[in-house]
């Protein structure tokens, strides 16, 4: 038989691969499914305590600014601030009502608004002046919105309608709560006991 010789790759064949094994990977060595990495991440996650957490910090941050009711407190996280024009544009676009107060947390390249109410309703929202704006809101530690915007722009136009909207709906959440029906002599629970 004659001999093959083996021709050895152009320059320009660069896609040739001269030393490729023939053996295949055993199962043990293949790649997981895409999604697997993903799901070990997040494998002992636990959703009830992240959102704790997130609602605790907005709790702290808010505790820091210490904001008069109807008012803005501010809060800067590091020494690069975001400029007062910036900050300004934020509070004119969210005029507080009396019974809401608020804290702006100043990132330095973000900024962030997170606003509650002063009649212990349980109304917190968090607004995210980010490239991708976002809002969430969360009444009687129920999270009851996530929404993301095109920008931080689009966020600002909208912002003030949500305020009233999800103030309206924690009002009402109040109230369902209050003239819930209950056993015949039976008081519903007083506010302390939240």
């Amino acid at each position: 038989m004659a001999e093959r010789k083996k021709k050895k790759p152009r320059d320009s064949e660069w896609w040739v691969e001269e030393h490729k094994s023939r053996e295949r990977a055993k199962q043990s060595e293949r790649q997981a499914p895409a999604g697997a990495s993903f799901f070990k991440t997040v494998e002992d996650y636990d959703q009830v305590q992240a959102e704790k957490n997130l609602t605790d910090l907005n709790a702290q941050l808010l505790a820091q600014a210490d904001p008069a009711p109807g008012a803005w407190g501010y809060v800067a996280l590091l020494e690069k601030k975001s400029s007062q024009r910036e900050i300004e544009k934020v509070k004119r676009a969210m005029p507080l009502s009396p019974n809401l107060r608020g804290a702006i947390v100043d990132s330095g390249l973000s900024l962030r608004a997170i606003v509650t109410d002063t009649q212990e309703l349980g109304l917190l929202m968090e607004f995210n002046f980010i490239q991708e704006a976002s809002f969430d809101c969360w009444i009687r530690n129920e999270w009851v919105s996530e929404q993301v915007f095109r920008g931080k722009n689009e966020l600002l136009k909208r912002s003030e309608r949500l305020l009233k909207r999800y103030l309206r709906r924690a009002t009402q959440a109040g109230q369902e709560f209050f003239d819930a029906p209950s056993p015949s002599g039976a008081l519903p629970p007083a506010r302390t006991e939240w």
